[in-house]
């Protein structure tokens, strides 16, 4: 890993859950949306959105926002509004049993936004 995404290793993923179990995959599947082709891309976008951003959202899911938001201000990957939307998404939901999960990820997305408007300025 470069310098993009190389602060996941930082991240105790497998101490993390998403919405089918452990959360050990999501470094790669982040890396498959820096990385990949486009139909590895957005496969591995549709899978992490499976997986943290459909209600309700999880505790990886304020992990997997920064690097969300480092995505989207790359300019060599190739669904950047794939990631903002799926920052969207995960911003309207939610999980009423775990509020704190929901209050975390939204203050993840929040934090971020001016990354965004860095990038497409």
């Amino acid at each position: 890993m470069g310098t993009v995404l190389g602060a996941m290793r930082n991240v105790r993923w497998h101490e993390l859950q998403h919405a089918y179990g452990s959360a050990s995959q999501v470094p790669g599947v982040l890396s498959r949306i820096a990385w990949g082709d486009a139909p590895s891309s957005g496969e591995a976008l549709n899978d992490l959105e499976r997986w943290i951003g459909t209600p309700p959202v999880f505790d990886s899911t304020a992990a997997t926002v920064p690097f969300l938001w480092e995505l989207a201000a790359t300019d060599t990957v190739r669904d950047r509004a794939g990631v903002l939307d799926l920052l969207a998404t995960i911003l309207a939901a939610g999980n009423p049993e775990h509020p704190a999960w929901t209050r975390a990820a939204h203050e993840a997305v929040a934090e971020g936004r001016g990354t965004a408007a860095v990038s497409y300025t």
